[in-house]
């Protein structure tokens, strides 16, 4: 009995210490204040508004035109780990960002954390935004500060049992949040392929619908852009790497355009949920498109990162 008690307790130690290091490596982090700036230009902070296509997400469902900028939240996204809405992100004091520091936004850009200390979910896609310059989050903040306050606040997050855990994000995070480049390229690469993987991987964050996940929900990065299942229903979202069913019979010239018109080369036109990443993507410079698509032309070709659809049955 002695020794089944000694066991015990062992086993109870134990528990204890890992309870007590899932805690400590669960902890949510703010971002490194000296990668806080504390001021951005608006007009620069506009072109990263539109790469990071933050309309498409925080603007009321079925906003257009001048409404877009009314970042009132709402969208529900149906994932398998629940429903998620957006958030407003408007300069609503109450319901919105508009009371948030510059620290604040950095935190919740760079480390998926809330002013209140509270680990953001990943829905928000700040695995990507992580890979962001900090003086682009001042001028992306300096932007929002322009645009108008909406009062309301989205629908509450709808998740069962373990995902409705926040503190768990942070082991997540610690799996794969990375401020690192995804595809190495030489410091010689051309300057267009350097701007694109910024733009793709960091505030464009491409890859957060165009890669395979794994079961934890984190990206396959060895299918980066391969395409993948749909987060919601049963579609697919395309392979955009030059591998067997993605673009490599593309052009540059046609991506910048597809990514400009909504065309692509054999005229067909642009649908589902990239209508409203191809509105702005049409917003950016013309070089910025020409980047994105000499990226897309230069990483690694995959073949379709997704299961062969299935015959109808007759």
């Amino acid at each position: 009995m002695s020794r089944l008690k000694k066991i015990a307790g062992a086993v109870m130690v134990l528990a204890g210490a890992g309870v007590v290091a899932g805690w400590v490596l669960s902890a949510p982090a703010k971002v490194d204040p000296q990668l806080v700036v504390d001021s951005g230009d608006p007009a620069k902070g506009e072109r990263i508004f539109y790469a990071g296509g933050c309309t498409s997400c925080h603007a009321k469902p079925g906003s257009k035109d001048a409404a877009r900028l009314e970042l009132s939240g709402g969208l529900a996204l149906k994932t398998p780990f629940g429903t998620f809405f957006a958030p407003n992100i408007s300069q609503d004091k109450e319901n919105g960002i508009g009371a948030w520091s510059p620290a604040d936004f950095a935190s919740a850009m760079l480390m998926g954390v809330s002013p209140s200390g509270e680990h953001l979910y990943p829905a928000f896609p700040y695995a990507s935004y992580a890979r962001m310059k900090p003086a682009d989050i001042a001028d992306l903040f300096a932007f929002m500060k322009t645009l108008p306050a909406v009062s309301g606040k989205a629908g509450e997050h709808a998740l069962e049992f373990p995902f409705n855990i926040r503190r768990g994000i942070g082991l997540w995070k610690r799996l794969y949040l990375s401020g690192d480049p995804v595809i190495a390229l030489a410091q010689s690469a051309p300057e267009a392929v350097l701007a694109g993987r910024y733009l793709v991987e960091g505030p464009g964050h491409c890859g957060e619908c165009h890669t395979p996940r794994n079961f934890a929900g984190g990206s396959d990065k060895a299918q980066w852009l391969a395409g993948a299942p749909a987060a919601e229903g049963k579609g697919i979202v395309p392979n955009i790497t030059s591998g067997e069913g993605g673009v490599g019979d593309w052009s540059e010239a046609d991506i910048a355009n597809y990514l400009e018109t909504g065309f692509t080369p054999d005229f067909d036109s642009v649908g589902g949920a990239m209508v409203e990443v191809q509105k702005n993507m049409a917003e950016l410079a013309p070089e910025d498109r020409a980047a994105i698509a000499a990226y897309l032309k230069a990483i690694p070709p995959h073949p379709n990162g997704y299961p062969a659809r299935q015959p109808a049955a007759n």
